[in-house]
């Protein structure tokens, strides 16, 4: 089994007024994170805004941000082209990541035999261990438990990030697949009703904003304390929903800024957060005590 543990931060990509990456914030960053209770970091995820980053800045971003922390670096590798998904992941093997995630193909709409046939060759094509992504509401594709079982199968996919939002699927999912393939959480909202049925963890957009605060309710459940685990869920009930109120990585990054962590703005097709968007997320920032 690997261990990448049970908090996973889906780190945004931080840009400067002209929106070029700055590799500096990028360490700093990832270094907070770490110390806020993160075990592992995605970097060049959708929260990292993979597809409007460059090769040269991605391969740039792995590099750097492993000299800045000690936890497992997981690069967002996948695309809806096969080949373009392996050249990426051979990429970021090269660059010294630790592992990769990998997107069931968008647009395209494969059927569960073509996502097993697209996983099988990139997993054939490194050595690292991989986490499988569904996020069908971004991707117009969901793969299905069964699939998920088969590919389970394969020596080096390891992992699933689940991010359909169906709790039965979730459910079905952990009953197939063998007790080391962890399965993690890919809603923040999702993370302890999950949990309840066997989820490992989360990849999380909101430990950016209150990381201590997951942890906290993390270890609350693996001790057994349900009602603890359930007050903190509760109390963050507000940030893991406005902090998708509208595209991630949005306002996560407004968030961010809000509470003077610089990390810029966001590449085109998105636009930064409107008035609207931040008078919510400075409400629960302010309820949560981070401004």
């Amino acid at each position: 089994m690997v261990e990448w543990g049970r908090l996973i931060t889906a780190m945004v990509t931080p840009f400067d007024e002209e929106l070029n990456v700055d590799f500096k914030a990028a360490g700093s960053l990832a270094i907070k994170l770490v110390e806020e209770g993160s075990t592992a970091l995605v970097i060049t995820g959708t929260t990292g805004e993979a597809p409007t980053l460059t090769d040269d800045e991605k391969i740039n971003l792995y590099k750097i941000i492993k000299t800045c922390v000690d936890v497992p670096i997981i690069a967002g590798v996948g695309t809806n082209n096969t080949k373009t998904t392996i050249e990426n992941a051979k990429a970021a093997q090269k660059a010294g990541v630790d592992g990769l995630l990998v997107v069931t193909p968008y647009y395209n709409k494969p059927d569960q035999d073509s996502l097993y046939c697209h996983f099988e060759k990139v997993a054939e094509s490194v050595d690292l261990p991989i986490i499988l992504y569904n996020v069908p509401g971004r991707t117009g594709c969901n793969m299905l438990p069964e699939t998920v079982e088969k590919l389970a199968q394969i020596d080096n996919i390891v992992a699933l990030k689940e991010a359909s939002g169906n709790i039965i699927q979730f459910a079905e999912i952990i009953k197939r697949v063998p007790k080391d393939f962890l399965v993690y959480s890919g809603d923040d909202s999702m993370l302890l009703p999950a949990m309840s049925i066997g989820c490992y963890g989360i990849v999380s957009v909101a430990s950016h904003v209150v990381g201590p605060e997951m942890k906290e309710m993390i270890d609350a459940f693996i001790s057994n304390d349900a009602e603890k685990a359930k007050e903190i869920h509760l109390k963050l009930l507000d940030i893991f929903k406005n902090l998708f109120i509208i595209a991630n990585p949005i306002p996560v990054k407004a968030a961010l800024n809000l509470m003077g962590i610089h990390v810029g703005g966001v590449r085109l097709p998105l636009t930064s957060a409107r008035e609207n968007v931040l008078k919510v997320l400075r409400k629960d920032l302010k309820k949560l005590g981070k401004i």
